[in-house]
């Protein structure tokens, strides 16, 4: 039985090779002829190998139905169950599929939708559609303000020198501290962060090293170097600086005309920061084609530049011509009876030539044009602007976004205004409503609108989280003066008279200070205030009844009284304030013995205590223990602290007076001893 199965397996295997063999040389192909010179069958071959194809077929068919017969049988029932579950699964995976593409296209349509609001570039183009409104017109814009012709070369470290915005009439040593688009942050060397400020790259305020002394201008030196010793290539040398290359300055090459304006003569101005006053005033330098306007016997922080066009400058007798109140000098013996050639004789100057004066066109801006606008607040940044108003040399701009309590006048020629697009064109950041994402409460700063960019202080404090150090709260939105004076008590008196102005008491009656961008600086504005570092007496409308009713909390002996006299004096005479630190220790003994809580405690020290800390403190003061969580509750920090004005701690934290003496007269005690 063995042996016929292995016949029969034999038979089998030769039969399949023999049919491999016939499938092989019998193609139905057409064969080409080989390299051997043998020729290959054509199509279909002859009738034999047809034939015998087919007996080949019919047999194999046979054995093989024959040999998988009983194997067939054993998989009919694996192949049927097998079936099934194969469909079952294919139905499935196809399902799944199409649910799996449904999900993709779902997620991929929210992807389509929310791309365009998300990361959708902001443009000009898109935004002016989107407001229905225009561009204020390239040709509307002065050379100055339009796009520049060259790019920023200037570096970080180069020294140069420039005006002082805050003292127009004085050229000081300067350092590029930071470089933003086309442009730098400059620096006061010898001084701190706080006082930097922003101009462009092309401004006329910029000079290269060395100007000064070709143009026979006298430069303030830095902190601790002497007149006469001053050099810069060795001052370069000690600081490891450079020098600002003088082909970047491109003041340098403005084309100067003749004007007629001489140092010395006088005219008619107006206080471009109370601009209902026409002030009787004096041509205090001519550098190129600009004038440097001095107000006689005023102090020269309100001095400023300006050109033969200028709208705030007239020839002498402009205002008895127009009928206008003309301010006279501070101090002048006799006001009412005021004569331009008396005065002139008096003096022994003369009149600017009428004809020097060249009238400005009308300037072409209208209402709702948008442009981009340095933020005065904020000078780092630069926004989108809608014009609010107009007036004959001004425009009343309106950052998109934010509230109209925000706006402000502006100059026409300001180098602050810029046509759009100015910012994509010098790789400046531009900030738009839609960039400025409100935070979840309890995050950033607590004002609407802000992102906790910038700071009251200037560039030293790149970010701020509290009111009180936020350039757009309630508390300082329209205060000037925030910073003490840079030069307080450091140089001696500028041109034209008296340092402090003596000047208008009654305008700080119908003005308040926190009312109008125009309003006085927030310092004392009386001729009391001049005689004030020489310890002048109590002024009369001080009573000490005032004084009782609020410290008091019952019977006072004479020594408590006189010292909280004092204290009252610190806060309250003229010319006392944070500005002024030294004037302070007039009566240090005797606010020590009032405070003892500071003693051991500097400005430096407390600026880096938390809320908690400065809590800690106001709740040790004498009667202020009550007024400590206020301080927690609104997280006023060191910092945050060392900023407060009484104004601030009476009106803004709702402290009454006494304690908000105590608290403040602290820290006037703390900023006094980082003097010491």
């Amino acid at each position: 039985m063995s042996s016929e199965k292995f016949q029969f397996q034999a038979l089998f295997l030769f039969l399949s090779l023999f049919l491999s063999l016939v499938s092989s040389h019998c193609s139905p192909q057409h064969r080409e002829p080989q390299r051997g010179g043998g020729l290959k069958l054509k199509h279909g071959g002859g009738p034999k190998c047809q034939q015998h194809r087919v007996d080949t077929r019919e047999s194999h068919a046979v054995e093989s139905e024959r040999l998988g017969k009983r194997v067939r049988r054993k998989r009919k029932i694996y192949m049927d169950s097998g079936d099934e579950e194969e469909d079952n699964n294919q139905e499935e995976e196809e399902e799944k599929a199409k649910a799996g593409k449904g999900r993709r296209a779902a997620k991929l349509a929210r992807l389509a939708s929310a791309l365009p609001n998300k990361k959708r570039a902001w443009s000009w183009p898109v935004y002016l559609e989107e407001e229905k409104a225009v561009a204020a017109p390239v040709k509307l814009f002065k050379e100055h303000q339009s796009f520049p012709q060259s790019r920023n070369s200037f570096k970080v470290g180069m020294k140069l020198e420039g005006l002082d915005p805050c003292h127009p009439s004085l050229f000081c040593v300067l350092t590029v501290s930071e470089i933003q688009g086309y442009r730098i942050r400059l620096h006061f060397d010898g001084y701190q962060e706080c006082y930097d400020f922003w101009v462009n790259a092309d401004s006329w305020d910029i000079k290269p090293a060395g100007w000064c002394e070709k143009m026979g201008h006298k430069l303030l030196l830095p902190k601790g170097c002497k007149d006469g010793e001053f050099n810069w290539s060795m001052y370069v040398k000690n600081c490891r600086g450079q020098l600002a290359p003088k082909h970047l300055f491109k003041s340098l090459n403005t084309s100067v005309t003749p004007s007629g304006f001489r140092t010395g003569m006088k005219l008619e101005a107006v206080d471009r920061k109370n601009p209902s006053l026409i002030c009787v005033a004096t041509i205090a330098a001519v550098v190129d084609n600009r004038l440097l306007i001095h107000f006689d016997n005023w102090d020269d922080t309100y001095d400023y530049w300006c050109d033969a066009s200028s709208p705030y400058i007239h020839p002498v007798g402009f205002c008895e011509e127009a009928e206008l109140t003309l301010t006279t000098p501070a101090e002048y013996k006799h006001p009412k009876s005021f004569s331009w050639e008396k005065y002139m004789e008096e003096t022994g100057t003369q009149a600017a030539p009428a004809r020097a004066f060249k009238p400005r066109p009308p300037h072409g801006f209208q209402y709702g044009m948008k442009l981009e606008v340095v933020d005065k607040r904020n000078a780092m940044l630069i926004r989108v602007t809608t014009i609010a108003d107009v007036e004959y040399h001004r425009l009343k701009v309106h950052f998109d976004g934010w509230s109209d309590e925000y706006d402000y006048w502006v100059d026409t020629d300001s180098p602050d205004l810029h046509p759009v697009g100015w910012c994509q064109k010098t790789a400046h950041p531009l900030q738009h409503h839609s960039s400025e994402p409100g935070l979840p409460p309890g995050q950033g700063c607590p004002t609407p609108g802000c992102n906790g960019v910038g700071h009251v202080r200037g560039p030293r404090y790149g970010t701020h989280y509290t009111q009180v150090s936020c350039p757009y709260s309630e508390m300082n939105l329209n205060k000037e003066g925030l910073l003490p004076d840079r030069l307080s008590g450091e140089r001696p008196m500028t041109l034209g008279g008296p340092y402090q102005r003596a000047r208008r008491p009654e305008l700080s009656q119908t003005n308040p200070l926190t009312n109008a961008p125009t309003a006085l600086p927030e310092q004392p504005d009386t001729p009391d205030d001049t005689p004030v570092i020489k310890s002048a007496p109590v002024p009369k409308y001080l009573k000490m009844h005032y004084v009782k009713e609020e410290i008091g909390d019952g019977k006072a002996s004479p020594d408590t009284i006189s010292l909280q006299q004092a204290l009252h004096e610190s806060v309250f005479s003229p010319g006392m304030s944070a500005s002024t630190p030294h004037r302070v220790a007039l009566c240090w003994d005797k606010h020590c013995q009032l405070l003892p809580e500071v003693l051991g405690l500097t400005a430096k020290r407390v600026a880096a205590w938390n809320s908690e800390e400065v809590a800690g403190f106001v709740k040790g003061l004498p009667g202020c223990k009550e007024h400590a969580a206020t301080f927690r509750t609104e997280q006023i920090d060191g910092e945050a602290f060392l900023l407060l004005t009484q104004a601030d701690i009476v009106k803004i934290l709702s402290i009454k007076l006494g304690p908000a003496l105590k608290i403040y007269n602290s820290i006037l005690m703390l900023k006094n001893a980082d003097e010491e």
